[in-house]
């Protein structure tokens, strides 16, 4: 991983950047984009969660009996920023299964850019969980800082946030309102147009998953 940032890790490895430029590929149709959305999920799960603590285990292999690792314990929640959100759950829940599920409804006002919240529904026991947010796009920042607002709000105390392209603008939003929450990306983009998308970017994630326009 890479990152001129500490606190945002750029996952470089070759296979997520092999999935991403598919995935930014004009001609990927919504059921490939599904696909490699969840592939590349799966993919950077594996860094978002380098740092679960384990604890030693003793097992009995066929052959002997030996000391193996295994997760002490620590509690996770994944919180999908609907709708696009969606397209990255199923494969973080291939790594970690009893992860708890939340979704923030959160969208863009077409005329000011200003976040507006439409749903919330959280596991009960949000605050007792490691908690990572998805949003396959970081752009303005404002869907974000709204949806981690709603999250600690309700106990959350450790927060991670997850996305697949990111503009330096919303890294910069997202810092400045919750600066200890680290960010987790592919690829950290150009910026943003005067309509507030990712250049160069996936185009509208959620457009793409669900074939809508």
């Amino acid at each position: 991983m890479a990152a001129a940032d500490a606190r945002v890790q750029v996952i470089d490895h070759p296979l997520v950047q092999h999935k991403l430029t598919m995935l930014r590929d004009e001609r990927t149709g919504p059921k490939d984009f599904r696909d490699l959305m969840e592939e590349l999920s799966m993919l950077m799960a594996y860094e978002v969660t380098r740092d679960m603590p384990t604890e030693p285990v003793e097992v009995k292999t066929p052959i002997a009996v030996t000391e193996g690792r295994a997760i002490s314990g620590k509690k996770v929640a994944v919180v999908a920023i609907l709708r696009a959100g969606l397209g990255m759950v199923p494969g973080i829940l291939r790594l970690i299964p009893a992860a708890k599920v939340g979704h923030v409804g959160v969208y863009r006002d077409p005329d000011t850019l200003a976040p507006v919240e439409y749903y919330g529904k959280l596991p009960s026991d949000v605050g007792e969980r490691d908690v990572i947010v998805v949003d396959p796009m970081l752009a303005t920042g404002g869907s974000a800082v709204a949806a981690v607002d709603f999250i600690k709000q309700r106990g959350a105390q450790h927060v991670k946030f997850m996305a697949v392209v990111a503009a330096p603008e919303g890294i910069r939003r997202l810092h400045e309102t919750h600066p200890e929450v680290p960010i987790y990306v592919a690829a950290v983009d150009q910026g943003l147009n005067d309509k507030a998308y990712i250049v160069p970017g996936l185009g509208d994630a959620g457009d793409r998953l669900f074939g809508t326009r």
